[in-house]
């Protein structure tokens, strides 16, 4: 059981479609070895936001800033999937602030980046595709048909404006803040030979300074089909994160 007032409060960031119910379990098991959680819904997935539709991807970038400046502890931010560009930005931002990023099945985003630049301005959102469809951009490996349904039923329109956001990074201390990746859908292997041959989606996986490879095998919603393991890994990734951030 973890009691030390100095350990890290984990930011719990999820992807597109979710809101901070799609950690549910893994905060269960958090929070039973006594990790501090705080997962985020981010600006656009509240389906009770009459303006969602219009909210940013600087939107998200500030929300999860606010609370990263606000805490009383350090911070650990646990990243899933579309979570990777915002949460880009707020390390670009305040490097020294974060003791570790977990990227689970995602990681960094290069500046320049936008997640989907042929999304029309015309696009006000971005409903949960089919699963056929789904399927075929990412692995469901591992969901079974309850969990299906619990997505769908839940799942919010992405923002278009998120789609279409472009992550512009200027501070190359983000490269130093201790990193995990995750690798779910794609092998550790895979993804180190993709990052040195310099593939664009691990091209910045390539630069960073500390950076330790863990593989869940499952598909690319971990924290629904293998919670345990992904707790397990967090929870050592935490441990992991003493020492200081940067200064």
């Amino acid at each position: 059981m973890t009691t030390d007032t100095n350990e890290p409060t984990v930011l719990l960031i999820p992807g597109h479609w979710l809101g901070a119910w799609a950690w549910d379990e893994v905060v269960d098991r958090l929070t039973a070895v006594g990790r501090r959680t705080v997962p985020m819904t981010l600006p656009g997935l509240d389906a009770d936001d009459d303006e969602r539709a219009s909210r940013t991807l600087d939107d998200q970038a500030a929300a999860i800033e606010r609370v990263v400046v606000s805490e009383e502890h350090p911070v650990v931010i646990v990243a899933h999937s579309g979570a990777g560009a915002p949460v880009s930005l707020v390390l670009d931002r305040h490097p020294g602030l974060v003791r570790r990023v977990v990227w689970v099945d995602s990681g960094p985003v290069a500046s320049g980046s936008v997640f989907a630049p042929e999304t029309s301005e015309q696009l006000d959102d971005l409903p949960l595709p089919s699963f056929d469809e789904l399927g075929e951009q990412a692995s469901l490996a591992g969901l079974s048909t309850e969990v299906l349904e619990r997505f769908r039923a839940r799942a919010v329109p992405e923002p278009g404006p998120v789609l279409r956001g472009r992550v512009e990074l200027g501070d190359e201390a983000r490269r130093k803040v201790p990193t995990t990746l995750v690798c779910c859908s794609i092998s550790s292997a895979l993804v180190g030979e993709l990052a040195a041959a310099g593939h664009p989606m691990f091209a910045e996986t390539a630069r960073l300074e500390h950076v330790e490879l863990v593989d869940l095998p499952t598909g690319h919603w971990p924290m629904w089909s293998r919670p345990d393991d992904l707790a397990e890994i967090i929870d050592a990734a935490v441990a992991a994160s003493r020492t200081p951030a940067l200064p």
